[in-house]
């Protein structure tokens, strides 16, 4: 995809900010041309790839690991980075091999512990998504460098320990973190039992994830830190989204959504994208 112009790696600051001067401007352009005032636009540092014109504008993704398992060695955790990973979450799933994670409890092993040392120096991102509670309070105080939460709920709205309480929401705030809410509708409502539960019997909508985003903004005084972390990566289907999402286009409807709570332009572009895209320039490097 990325030979065929559809996607391009991004690895550092400068990388990033080429794509996102690369999109503005193509945003910027039909505006400029009647149909609206634009928003301000960082100048794009270069022309448009003739694949960009022929194609449309490549997708440009951030490649990061969620459970850290398949990093085998230091030597593999370096070579990750050489070839582009800049976020890394320990665990996934139960025990792993340098974390716990979700439905499973305890602490970091040595080697965790030694992971979140290596990975601090090299300059990685912490995913701190599903992580054990005890390995989320011991990852915090290990590592102190940028650190994220790619998708993950809040716990007062949906109690499982797969979701963050609220004195974690806050620690992560305290670091400058932003999280990304998650769509997997068992992580927003309480009570959902897996293959009976449905969208519709518990009234899971759009308006139900704007629930979680705002709870955090409320949390936090501001809307810095949360975005939309999706998980939508086709482990499920519709039995597990939100009722009036059906394709990833309808994600566009939280703008409405957070309009209707009140939000202004600027803070529902922040959360929609602006906030991560923040992160990123600040701590890619």
């Amino acid at each position: 995809m990325e030979e065929a112009g559809e996607m391009v790696q991004i690895r550092d600051a400068a990388g990033l900010e080429r794509q996102v001067g690369l999109w503005t401007a193509a945003v910027a352009r039909p505006l400029a041309e009647g149909c609206g005032e634009p928003a301000e636009v960082r100048p794009h540092p270069g022309p448009l790839p003739q694949e960009s014109e022929e194609r449309g504008l490549p997708i440009g993704y951030v490649l990061s690991l969620e459970g850290a398992d398949s990093i085998l060695s230091f030597d593999h955790l370096r070579r990750a980075w050489e070839q582009g990973v800049r976020a890394i979450g320990p665990a996934h799933y139960g025990p792993g091999l340098y974390a716990n994670g979700t439905d499973a409890e305890g602490g970091l092993n040595a080697r965790g512990r030694e992971l979140l040392n290596e990975m601090d120096r090299l300059g990685f991102i912490l995913d701190v998504t599903h992580l054990s509670d005890e390995c989320f309070w011991e990852a915090l105080d290990i590592f102190s460098g940028p650190v994220w939460a790619s998708h993950q709920n809040c716990r007062v709205l949906a109690p499982h320990m797969r979701q963050f309480s609220d004195e974690q929401i806050k620690a992560l705030i305290a670091r400058g973190a932003v999280i990304g809410a998650a769509l997997d509708a068992w992580m927003l409502v309480p009570g959902w039992v897996r293959g009976k539960t449905t969208p519709q019997s518990a009234v899971v909508t759009l308006e139900t994830v704007v629930n979680h985003i705002d709870h955090v903004c409320q949390l936090a005084g501001n809307e810095r830190h949360i975005g939309i972390g999706s998980d939508l990566d086709g482990a499920f289907g519709c039995e597990q989204t939100p009722a009036d999402l059906d394709t990833i286009s309808d994600l566009a409807k939280l703008s409405e959504t957070l309009e209707r709570r009140g939000y202004q332009p600027k803070d529902i572009q922040g959360i929609l994208c602006g906030n991560f895209i923040n992160f990123l320039s600040r701590t890619l490097r």
